[in-house]
């Protein structure tokens, strides 16, 4: 007897849960989608958006890419397809709000950081849409821990999306209108902290604490 395919089972769960007559999601969803918010997070297996926020499928538009990052608008965008999605959400679906999420522990900040990758890989040519981040941090905290400065770069990276979503034209002026904000998130996946960015300081602060601090 074969074993189980537990992606299989967790498909059935799935079904169970939004295709039951008692709770059949999908009867409107099928018709189209209409989600409110826009989130950029990492492809780490670990930041799952909607599982982090108890989003429900139609509720949350995603687009994952390694550190979370926004390239800025260029006419010959060598990154189009996170153009492409993000010109969708805001144009087509109209989200009113846009959410990069950052998070601790990134593989590819820490590369970033490292100059771990080979000069001719694409995730090098990728991460180097951040490399205003790691010259800021080694402009000013070179003197700092390695686990201090990678953190700064997190952080900082989310900066340097949010920045570089302002060079999209047709986003400028919806955010200017007050159509769509802007937001940046930290996830510390070690304590389960949520930081958020706070415009008038330029820093992060909690806005959910670990359990226990609440």
């Amino acid at each position: 007897m074969p074993l189980a395919d537990p992606l299989l089972e967790g498909f059935r769960r799935f079904q169970q849960q939004y295709f039951s007559p008692e709770n059949d999601l999908f009867a409107a969803l099928r018709h189209g989608q209409h989600p409110v918010t826009l989130v950029i997070a990492c492809c780490d297996s670990r930041v799952h958006p909607p599982a982090l926020m108890g989003s429900q499928p139609g509720e949350m538009f995603v687009i994952r890419n390694v550190a979370n990052l926004v390239p800025p608008c260029s006419p010959d965008n060598q990154h189009a397809s996170v153009a492409a999605a993000l010109e969708f959400a805001v144009l087509n679906l109209q989200v009113a709000r846009i959410i990069v999420m950052g998070h601790a522990g990134c593989g590819g900040i820490r590369a970033l950081m490292q100059r771990s990758t080979p000069q001719d890989s694409a995730l090098t040519r990728w991460l180097d849409i951040a490399a205003p981040a790691r010259e800021l941090i080694y402009r000013h905290h070179a003197a700092e821990d390695e686990a201090t400065r990678l953190r700064r770069c997190e952080q900082a990276g989310i900066l340097v999306s949010l920045n570089n979503l302002l060079t999209y034209p047709w986003l400028a002026d919806k955010v200017k209108a007050g159509e769509v904000a802007l937001d940046g998130w930290y996830f510390d996946l070690n304590d389960g902290t949520l930081w958020g960015l706070d415009a008038p300081s330029n820093q992060f602060v909690p806005l959910v604490c670990p359990l226990g601090q609440q």
